[in-house]
């Protein structure tokens, strides 16, 4: 079986970016995909600002991404870029900890003028520790995912980008296993 594990960047534990993470989290499911979380806000704050390499937290947090074939990278998008916590997290995995690792981007934003804060800000880090299969991901519009209360409705344009992105990362990670 196939192990995915998801880094959410955002600061907030429900968010519209919640609704996207879930979608694909059950997505993967229907393929018989292992689903692991690593909620960067709620790794403690002092081991991640102090840059605790040895945290047991840290540790079981980069174990995760170790054993996962593929890697999705969650953010809310901010200033242009990811969010300040997803950098600080990232800082403390290994050199090459995206060695070998398929990663699917998934950012949710307030416009289309940040479409390429993948591109741009994101990728040439992942690229940096080892990364050499990175999807082109998805970044969304706020306004394609409504909430209420704690469901979420995604527009049918963003199903569609989901789910073809989805299938290409099921391929590949499915490949390499």
């Amino acid at each position: 079986m196939s192990n995915v594990v998801i880094i959410n960047g955002s600061p907030s534990p429900i968010s519209r970016l919640t609704g996207l993470t879930e979608y694909v989290e059950h997505q993967l499911k229907e393929h018989a995909i292992n689903v692991e979380h690593i909620q960067v806000a709620e790794l403690p704050a002092e081991d991640l600002i102090k840059a605790s390499f040895d945290s047991e937290a840290i540790l079981n947090a980069n174990r995760k991404v170790a054993e996962a074939d593929g890697v999705i990278i969650a953010s809310p998008v901010y200033k242009a870029a990811y969010t300040g916590i997803l950098k600080t997290y990232l800082d403390l995995l290994p050199q090459k900890g995206f060695a070998e690792k398929t990663i699917f981007p998934l950012f949710i934003g307030g416009t289309i003028a940040h479409l390429l804060s993948i591109d741009y800000a994101l990728k040439p880090v992942l690229s940096t520790m080892g990364a050499r299969h990175i999807l082109g991901g998805v970044y969304a519009i706020d306004a394609w995912v409504v909430r209420d209360q704690n469901q979420y409705t995604l527009s049918d344009e963003l199903l569609q980008r989901l789910d073809d992105s989805i299938s290409e990362f099921v391929k590949a990670i499915k490949t390499k296993s």
